[in-house]
């Protein structure tokens, strides 16, 4: 989205800073500003940040300062040694400010994770973008505010995109949308739904449907998630459309709790496993399992390609569970008819 030149002045930034010391917009009067809205347990934050550390690298030299403005989107998220472990596991080297009461985020009217600003030498806002996508356009913008500043200057041509499914042609499946745990904003298929702020036995039988998920066992329901309490067995069983899930989780009753891992009735195999998976023998089968110790986002499955499976989690008392995330991939077979569209105009 561009912005008319001269229209929008940005709001001053924060006080707690990652890889920099304080910064303003004033003292960076006379540079091009990226200002990046993330969390970093969020999915679709972590897949535009190959993009942002890039125009870093890139255009850091050239005119461009770019700024992470770190807003939590789960309590945990806001303390600064979590935000510093996931700056650092992610290999940003840009400035980072931490936004953890939302005063930026405020400031600049903003409404979702991620969203990119840019400013120009003059501190004026020139462009914006919500969401993924849109790596080339955000590119040139940058180009088109370092040329304002310095028209002679040699730029190289924009990147090509990290993904397949980054490209401008590409159409992706439909993949289910993100599914909360908590009872704020969450959607459990369980009959009577959830016992709100409290400790609760929970059951269901037979099919799970999708863009839901059910729960098994001795639950404890809060706002952002929901906590296996009690010794045990726990089970999440959901039933998804994609090509990997994700799912925010935490141990907050103890330094560590681990998740096994089942799709469609089996232990994950080498092929659809992640680098968050680990495999283990019980009783002689083999069981694959996640280790959770820090509070972030951890991967779960990936399929390579797209289709629907039923999911099923099982643990011990202490694990929180906060959000599930699915990617997709490309429709090779959508793709190709909007090709033969556009050649046949």
């Amino acid at each position: 989205m561009r912005v008319e030149k001269g229209k929008v002045r940005a709001p001053e930034i924060g006080r707690v800073w990652l890889n920099s010391l304080p910064l303003s917009f004033r003292q960076l009067r006379g540079r091009a500003v990226l200002v990046d809205f993330w969390d970093y347990t969020c999915m679709n934050c972590i897949r535009t940040l190959p993009y942002v550390q890039a125009w870093h690298e890139r255009y850091g030299n050239k005119g461009l300062t770019v700024i992470g403005v770190h807003t939590p989107e789960f309590t945990f998220a806001q303390y600064e040694s979590n935000v510093e472990r996931g700056v650092r596991e992610f290999g940003l080297t840009y400035p980072v400010v931490i936004d953890s009461n939302y005063e930026l985020w405020k400031a600049f009217a903003n409404r979702c994770w991620p969203t990119k600003y840019l400013l120009d030498k003059d501190g004026y806002l020139r462009y914006a973008h919500f969401g993924e996508g849109a790596y080339g356009e955000c590119e040139e913008a940058i180009h088109e505010l370092l040329r304002e500043i310095s028209p002679g200057i040699s730029l190289p041509p924009v990147m090509g995109p990290v993904r397949e499914e980054d490209r401008s042609d590409a159409v992706c499946y439909p993949a289910t949308p993100e599914l909360y745990l908590g009872h704020r904003r969450g959607r459990l298929g369980n009959g009577g739904g959830f016992k709100e702020d409290q400790v609760s036995e929970y059951s269901f039988s037979g099919e799970p449907e999708q863009n839901c998920f059910y729960a098994r066992g001795e639950w404890a329901s809060t706002a952002e998630y929901l906590e296996a309490a009690g010794d045990g067995e726990h089970s999440i069983v959901l039933k998804y459309s994609g090509a990997a899930v994700n799912l925010v989780m935490a141990s907050p009753r103890g330094p560590s709790c681990s998740v096994v891992v089942l799709q469609d009735g089996k232990p994950l195999s080498r092929e659809n496993s992640t680098v968050d998976t680990r495999f283990r023998t019980v009783n002689g089968e083999e069981q694959s399992y996640v280790f959770v110790q820090q509070a972030k986002m951890h991967f779960l499955v990936d399929n390579h390609e797209f289709g629907e499976h039923e999911l099923e989690l099982r643990c011990r008392g202490g694990l929180a569970a906060f959000a599930f995330t699915f990617t997709s991939c490309v429709d090779p077979n959508r793709k190709a008819v909007s090709a033969q569209a556009v050649s046949q105009e």
